[in-house]
């Protein structure tokens, strides 16, 4: 079997593994997802595993497909148990990953669309920061890290290097890493037993 073939197989199960846990914390309502950011997260990720299909990526895109449909049946979920304090730049990062498929269905700028999807994408990462400032224990530590190794190893599944196949892997590898560390960094200031009062 080819090497490629088997990172992007890996790096799909440790998608499922954790979000699979994520998923169970939803359910047990320990964790508690912002629905925003999952919409967005819907959105960007189908829009970019489009743009890297489009790049060659081939079954490096696999684990970006894997991870846009967790967002939607996470979206979904969040709609019951989820965050739904909606702020402007919420909506405003939903109108932006709209533009971004704009950009590359109507405009015909790939390259461009692929940059304004992984911004989104990050942003779209700031009401779930906002609600973990205060509650870092509704975040699954776990699904974060994972993510973050997830997304290292996907890059080594890509099929052809461009900015198109590499910018979502190489940005997320970073945000996951960087929010596990923030997430660590919290909890040392916030005792869970605060947080249950």
């Amino acid at each position: 079997m080819n090497f490629k073939i088997i990172i992007s197989v890996i790096a799909v199960i440790l998608s499922f593994v954790g979000y699979g846990v994520y998923i169970r914390d939803i359910i047990r309502r320990k964790t508690v997802p912002h629905t925003f950011t999952f919409l967005v997260w819907s959105i960007a990720s189908s829009v970019t595993w489009a743009l890297q299909v489009h790049g060659g990526a081939g079954v490096g895109s696999w684990v970006t497909l894997s991870v846009s449909l967790i967002c939607i049946f996470i979206f979904l979920l969040s709609l019951r148990y989820g965050e739904k304090q909606i702020t402007f730049f919420d909506v405003l990062f939903l109108l932006l990953a709209l533009f971004a498929l704009f950009l590359w269905l109507v405009i015909k700028q790939p390259v461009w669309s692929v940059i304004l999807l992984v911004l989104i994408d990050v942003l779209g990462f700031a009401p779930t920061v906002r609600k973990s400032w205060n509650k870092p224990y509704e975040e699954g530590l776990f699904t974060w890290e994972i993510t973050a190794f997830r997304h290292g190893l996907s890059i080594l599944a890509l099929e052809k290097f461009n900015i198109l196949t590499m910018l979502y892997p190489v940005v997320w590898t970073i945000a996951n890493a960087a929010f596990s560390l923030f997430l660590i960094v919290r909890r040392k200031k916030i005792p869970l037993e605060k947080t249950s009062e």
